[in-house]
């Protein structure tokens, strides 16, 4: 069974408020892939990856996952995904092992199968200590890896993490990375992450998709990703706004070849060769006496990437709606 993922022209309308949170998204998720499905909250992540795992249907357009429609074959989907949701059903009155065991019960495994399995799931996130305490003292790092645990049950071929480490402390989003990339490179288990963490699909992800307003405007991996914006990132602050906003229509008009957008009291401008590019635009703005408080210099993050791509959207929706 393959661990293929493909997404023809999806779209999704909530009656309530006739909200169209995905709006005919298409894109594929290989065989053993690392993907990320990165946007800003109500982007429509959280959507797409419920109409994945078959929690709610699609308004319009196909989904394929391990082989198998979405829609018309959803108990078949079941049997290869584990899915982790950021609100996961847990009985707080359960140990963890209880729990796991539970879940093996209801994938079929024997008594001493589902026994097996927990000690086996217990061990690789780190719980066996805890593993005879009710769910209900957990701390919500220790929650989280017990959802991980429960979502490797049935050993699946795809897994679908929505936003797995957030509120973690560093230490337990450190355990969780440690074993996602096991299970992606050991078992060759395709995973699906959304999540808010930038480095986090900077450091984990093959490839990103970023969506917003329930559109995907851009897709590579980070290394693809971060060369669409320029090599170099030029920071530059000043004494006020107004400044700011005289500095970028000024480096606008008498360049060609920068892109510079004002973001959290920034200047952020992305160049292709940022030390010879610095010079001349200092010397720009030094000649309409307009004085720079900070100047940095840098490579563009998935930060940058993320916050250019989405401001660009707000200003053209601002534009449109002002048309």
């Amino acid at each position: 069974m393959n661990g293929r993922i493909e997404v023809r022209n999806l779209s999704k309308t909530f009656k309530k408020g006739n909200v169209k949170a995905v709006k005919d998204v298409s894109f594929d998720v290989k065989d053993g892939e690392f993907f990320a499905f990165l946007g800003p909250n109500g982007a429509g992540k959280s959507t797409t990856v419920q109409i994945l795992t078959t929690l709610i249907n699609a308004t319009g357009g196909k989904a394929m996952v391990a082989g198998h429609d979405v829609i018309k074959e959803p108990e078949k989907v079941r049997k290869y995904i584990g899915v982790a949701l950021q609100e996961t059903g847990v009985d707080p009155d359960l140990t963890g092992r209880e729990m796991i065991e539970l879940q093996a019960n209801i994938f079929g495994f024997s008594k001493q199968g589902a026994k097996t399995r927990a000690d086996e799931l217990l061990g690789i996130v780190q719980l066996e200590e805890s593993a005879d305490r009710r769910i209900g003292n957990y701390s919500g790092g220790m929650r989280r890896r017990l959802d991980l645990a429960l979502t490797l049950v049935n050993e699946p071929k795809i897994l679908f993490l929505d936003e797995p480490t957030t509120g973690l402390d560093p230490s337990n989003r450190m355990a969780i990375w440690k074993e996602l990339r096991r299970l992606n490179q050991e078992n060759g288990t395709t995973i699906f992450l959304t999540t808010q963490y930038l480095e986090e699909a900077d450091s984990l992800a093959n490839r990103i998709s970023i969506i917003n307003n329930g559109e995907i405007v851009a897709t590579g991996t980070p290394k693809e990703l971060k060369a669409q914006i320029g090599n170099d990132l030029i920071a530059m602050t000043f004494h006020s706004e107004e400044e700011e906003k005289i500095a970028e229509q000024l480096l606008k008009s008498e360049t060609n070849d920068i892109d510079a957008i004002r973001q959290n009291g920034k200047l952020n401008i992305y160049v292709d060769d940022g030390t010879k590019q610095l010079l001349e635009l200092i010397r720009i703005l030094d000649q309409h006496q307009i004085e720079v408080d900070t100047v940095n210099l840098s490579s563009p993050t998935l930060d940058d990437i993320f916050l250019k791509i989405t401001s660009e959207q707000k200003v053209e929706g601002e534009r449109s709606y002002g048309e």
